[in-house]
C-alpha cells in the first residue's frame, strides 16, 4: 500500500497519534456527552471513522500502552502491570516504521519504563507476605535480561529533575522523544526544563499545596498555580507543532506519537480552565447509588467507606455526589485544554500542507470509572467505563462513519502497519482494522479479552490479584482467579451492568457460553512470536 486508504496518495502515509491519558470514552462531546466542551475532536470525529466499541487489552497505563504499541496482549509481551519495563528490543509499531524509512517521534508521556515510584509500604509488605521472591534483591528474574546497567532508567523521574537526559536514538523504535513524566501539574521530564526555561519550576509552584483553590473534598482536585502556557499540555502541543514545521521540510513520512498525560488524576486545571464548568451543575453518572448486594466483596468494602479516598491514590474508591462533581468538573477543564491544544496541532498540520497525507489517530491508554457504579479511577474493576475508550480513526480519502464493531487496543498495532505498507512481525495478536475502515466488513471481533495483574490486593480482595473479562455483545464475565469472586452480566437486559448475575441458575447458558469464549480467547493469546526452525 503506498498512500492512505482511498486517498490515492503518492506518498506513503504520515501517522499522528493522539492518545490521552486515563480518558473515558463518552467524556466526549461526539460521544454523546451534552456537558464536556471538545469541538475540535467532535470536528475529527464527523470527518472520521469512529468505533463506539473500542476496548482495552488492559485497563492499566504500562501494560496497554506496550499492547497499543506491539499489537500484543500484556500476558504475552511481558508487561503484565504497572512496574514492570517493556523489553527494549520488543517489536513496535515505531519501530517497524522507522526500519522503513519512517521519521519516528514521541511527544509527551511515553510510559514504556518505570517512572521510579516505590511501592506503599503496606503493598510491599502483602507482596512479600505472599511471594517472598517477588521483591527480593537477591532472586533473579526468570530470564536474564542481559542489558547494561540503567537500561530501565531512562522515564526515571528523579534523574530528569536533576538535569537533562536526552533518550537514545532508538527508544523502542522512536527516533526522537520530548518525554513528560507522570501527570498533573508537575510531571517531569523534559517538560520540566521547558519549563524552567520559561520561569517556571513546576517542583515549587504546582500541587495542592500551592494552589489558591484546592477543593477540600479530595486532595486530587484543585486549580493549578502553573499558569496555562507554561502547562504540561502546552508543552506537548508546543513541541508537536515544532516537530510539523520540521516534517513539512522533509522529503519523508512521519509518524508522531503525541501523548497527553491529562485528563489523569491529580485532577488539577490552571486558571481559565478550572472554572469552565459549575460542579453543581453536573449530572449523577449511571448506577452512582445502585445496590451493590451482589457485587464483589472489595465492591462492597469500597461502598461502605463511600467518601474516603483510598491512602493509594491511584487506586479505587467510592465517592460522594460533591466529590464527584468537583472532580468531574475539574477533568472537563482538562479535556476542553487539551481539546483546544488537539486543534492547534491539527491547525498546524493543514497550515503545512501535511493534513492530505496523514493518518489521524485518537484514543486514549484506558479509562476511568468516575462516578459511574458510585466509584472513582481505576484499578480491580473491569466495569464499562475503564474498559471502554474512544477511538477515532481518519484516514484521507476514506468515507466517514460510526461503527459498533468490538475491537481492542491491540488492533491499532497491525492497522497502521498496513496502511502505511509497513512490515509486520511474527505475534502480532491484534487484528487488522483495514476491512472495517473500507467497508467491506461491519463485524470485527466476536469477543474480546480485557487482563489484569497486581501484585498486591485490597480489603475485600487479597493478593496477588490475577483478573480475566470476556466482553461480547451478549454480556461480560469477568473471574478473579485465585478465589470464588466472578460477575456475570447480561447485556440484553442490563447494558449498564447493574445487576451482577454471578451464580444466578436463569443466567447458567450465559455463563457456560461466555466461560467457554473465555477459554477460547485465552488459549488464543499464547505466543506464536518465535517461529520454530525444524521439527525436533
Amino acid at each position: 500500500m503506498t498512500g492512505g486508504l482511498g486517498s490515492g496518495a503518492k506518498r506513503r502515509p504520515n501517522v499522528l497519534f493522539f492518545i490521552a491519558d486515563q480518558l473515558r470514552a463518552d467524556h466526549l462531546g461526539f460521544a454523546g456527552n451534552n456537558t464536556v466542551k471538545t469541538p475540535n475532536l467532535d470536528a475529527l470525529a464527523a470527518r472520521s471513522v469512529v468505533f463506539d466499541n473500542a476496548t482495552v487489552a488492559n485497563p492499566t497505563c504500562m501494560p496497554n500502552r506496550a499492547s497499543l504499541m506491539t499489537g500484543r496482549w500484556p500476558s504475552t509481551h511481558g508487561t503484565r502491570c504497572n512496574g514492570i519495563t517493556l523489553d527494549p528490543h520488543a517489536r513496535t509499531v515505531p519501530g517497524s516504521l522507522a526500519a522503513g524509512g519512517y521519521r519516528t517521534v514521541g511527544v509527551g508521556k511515553l510510559h514504556h519504563q518505570n517512572m521510579g515510584w516505590e511501592f506503599e509500604p503496606h503493598q510491599a509488605d502483602e507482596i512479600r507476605a505472599t511471594d517472598p521472591l517477588l521483591l527480593a534483591p537477591e532472586a533473579g528474574d526468570a530470564r536474564h535480561q542481559g542489558y547494561a546497567p540503567g537500561w530501565d532508567q531512562w522515564e526515571n523521574r528523579d534523574a530528569h529533575d536533576e538535569r537533562f537526559i536526552g533518550l537514545p536514538a532508538d527508544y523502542y523504535g522512536y527516533q526522537h522523544v520530548d518525554l513528560v513524566i507522570g501527570h498533573g501539574d508537575r510531571p517531569g521530564g523534559h517538560y520540566v526544563h521547558w519549563a524552567r526555561e520559561r520561569g517556571v519550576d513546576p517542583g515549587t509552584l504546582g500541587g495542592a499545596e500551592n494552589s489558591s483553590k484546592p477543593y477540600v473534598g479530595w486532595e486530587q482536585v484543585y486549580e493549578t498555580a502553573i499558569p496555562a502556557e507554561a502547562h504540561p499540555t502546552s508543552y506537548v502541543s508546543e513541541k508537536a507543532i515544532e516537530h510539523l514545521k520540521d516534517a513539512a521540510g522533509r522529503d519523508q513520512p512521519f509518524f508522531m506519537f503525541v501523548s497527553f498525560p491529562d485528563p489523569h488524576h491529580p485532577f488539577s486545571p490552571p486558571a481559565g480552565y478550572s472554572e469552565l464548568y459549575d460542579p453543581g451543575a453536573l449530572p449523577l453518572p449511571p448506577g452512582f447509588e445502585q445496590d451493590h448486594s451482589a457485587s464483589p466483596p472489595h465492591v462492597r468494602a469500597m461502598i461502605e467507606h463511600r467518601g474516603e479516598p483510598n491512602p493509594d491514590p491511584t487506586m479505587t474508591w467510592a465517592a460522594t455526589e460533591e466529590q464527584y462533581r468537583y472532580a468531574a468538573a475539574a477533568q472537563y477543564g482538562l479535556i476542553t485544554m487539551m481539546d483546544e491544544h488537539i486543534g492547534r496541532i491539527l491547525g498546524e498540520l493543514d497550515r503545512q500542507g501535511l493534513a492530505e497525507d496523514t493518518i489521524v489517530v485518537f484514543t486514549s491508554d484506558h479509562g476511568d470509572l468516575f462516578g459511574d457504579h458510585g466509584l472513582m479511577l481505576k484499578h480491580f474493576v473491569h466495569y464499562r467505563a475503564v474498559t471502554n475508550v474512544p477511538l477515532i480513526l481518519h484516514v484521507p480519502g476514506a468515507s466517514p462513519f460510526r461503527t459498533d464493531a468490538l475491537v481492542s487496543s491491540a488492533d491499532l498495532a497491525p492497522t497502521l502497519l498496513e496502511l502505511t505498507g509497513s512490515e509486520g512481525y511474527r505475534g502480532i495478536q491484534g487484528r487488522s482494522l483495514v476491512p472495517v475502515l473500507q467497508g467491506i466488513a461491519r463485524h470485527h471481533r466476536d469477543a474480546v479479552l480485557v487482563e489484569e495483574e497486581q501484585p498486591f490486593g485490597l480489603d475485600g480482595l487479597p493478593g496477588p490479584v490475577r483478573m480475566r473479562t470476556l466482553i461480547t455483545a451478549e454480556g461480560r464475565l469477568t473471574r478473579y482467579f485465585g478465589t470464588e469472586t466472578y460477575e456475570l452480566y447480561d447485556h440484553s437486559s442490563d447494558p449498564g451492568e447493574l445487576h451482577n448475575r454471578a451464580g444466578d441458575p436463569a443466567f447458567t447458558e450465559l455463563e457456560d457460553r461466555l466461560t467457554r469464549a473465555m477459554l477460547e480467547e485465552m488459549a488464543a493469546l499464547s505466543d506464536q512470536g518465535t517461529a520454530p526452525t525444524a521439527a525436533a
